[in-house]
């Protein structure tokens, strides 16, 4: 039997020195307070990778609503077409500028 790493006679001394330590009146309400201390800390992990499980299971990236990879590239496009508009415009300018002396 081995229980964090120590054995039967190892927790045998440690028994013994409880004993010594608390009594033989205090032991047993130790041993029930240990108990359930344990038990919680056993509660508690338990809850904590069913937490990291249900995280684990949760949807990837892309199915929660974020864009593809293909619409980011689409969304990179737009200033080189934009860079098109504005050489198009620039041509226009002398069109406008000599329809409207004002400019």
């Amino acid at each position: 039997m081995n229980v964090f790493g120590i054995g039967l006679p190892e927790m045998a001394v440690i028994g013994a020195v409880a004993l010594l330590v608390f009594g033989p009146k205090r032991l047993p309400e130790l041993g029930r307070t240990l108990g359930k201390t344990l038990k919680g800390f056993q509660s508690a992990s338990k809850e904590f990778e069913r937490e990291i499980n249900k995280a684990m299971a949760e949807p990837e990236l892309p199915e929660a609503g974020l864009p593809e990879p293909g619409e980011v590239n689409d969304v990179k496009a737009i200033p080189s077409t934009a860079s098109v508009d504005s050489a198009s415009a620039d041509s226009a300018s002398p069109d406008i500028k000599a329809s409207n002396p004002e400019l």
